[in-house]
């Protein structure tokens, strides 16, 4: 006998079923970082210099210890009690000050937000138009895909070192790599959009005469608009995948720099909150954008 399952059960289910995954990740990670009970060799502490000795406690080992009997652990990663401390410290006090490589997760977000945020508004100025373009005219849309096909390509990072060498500053060009990456996913979604408007709907507008400016705000656009959303959707995604690896390059400022100077420091604690921290943001903009596509969607 089949049972009814609505919206609202499916989605409680689906809660427990991933607070009880939650639950086995913490469980087997804290299992595997449990401290082991035996025998420590001691190196040869004398041998080593002292920021051999700083690093292999920071690893969780201690070469000052005696081959006494005591907790060993198993390996550098950290704890989840670790992990809280750190994310602890982090979100006490996100918008500290003390210098540039001591600048707090708050602030990070902060800068990495606004080259994206950036970047992302000049390419969908430039894309969201020339998208328009290309889709209501197939002589354009002939004569610039051989382009588009050879530039979609490349990596973004790619750019970078050409935009470093035009541009000479390193926050402009990380901005650039966020234009270059953003622009293709929104041009190409709103040029297949914009040509896949019904015929039917088109020579309604015709019959009437809508005027061409007209037709294309209150015809085309509505009708485009969720395969326009995905693009600009995929496109954010992308941005904020790669201007993480464009701050660890050009460093300075941002969310990339902070988990390659929190590596740099040997906080491997910090380093895995920043990378969850990073997730989290991705989520939080792709939730924003799934709702406005939703909200443009129109169902049969």
């Amino acid at each position: 006998m089949a049972t009814n399952t609505t919206p609202s059960h499916l989605s409680l289910r689906a809660a427990a079923l991933s607070l009880a995954l939650l639950v086995l990740l913490l469980a087997v990670w804290q299992v595997a970082t449990l401290p082991a009970r035996g025998t420590a060799p001691a190196p040869a502490a004398a041998s080593m210099t002292a920021e051999e000795i700083e690093y292999a406690k920071l690893m969780g080992k201690d070469p000052t210890a005696g081959a006494a009997a005591s907790p060993v652990q198993k390996s550098g990663f950290p704890t989840p009690a670790q992990m809280g401390a750190a994310a602890w410290a982090q979100l006490a006090s996100p918008f500290h000050d003390n210098g540039p490589n001591d600048k707090g997760i708050g602030l990070q977000l902060g800068h990495s937000l606004g080259r994206v945020a950036l970047g992302y508004l000049i390419a969908a100025l430039v894309a969201i138009p020339l998208g328009f373009a290309i889709g209501m005219s197939p002589l354009l849309y002939r004569a610039l895909d051989p382009f588009i096909q050879i530039l979609k390509p490349i990596s973004p990072l790619a750019w970078m070192p050409l935009a470093l060498y035009t541009i000479k500053d390193s926050s402009v060009s990380g901005i650039f790599v966020i234009f270059i990456c953003s622009v293709w996913p929104m041009l190409i979604n709103t040029a297949f959009g914009v040509a896949g408007v019904r015929r039917e709907w088109l020579n309604v507008a015709r019959t009437l005469e809508v005027k061409p400016l007209r037709r294309a705000f209150e015809v085309i656009l509505p009708a485009a608009a969720p395969t326009i959303l995905t693009g600009m959707r995929i496109s954010m995604g992308i941005a904020w995948l790669v201007i993480v690896a464009a701050e660890m390059l050009v460093g300075g400022t941002g969310i990339g720099y902070f988990v390659w100077n929190e590596w740099n420091n040997l906080s491997l604690p910090n380093v895995i909150f920043a990378i969850l921290t990073i997730g989290v943001v991705g989520m939080l903009l792709d939730l924003m954008f799934a709702r406005l596509q939703k909200a443009v969607t129109y169902a049969d």
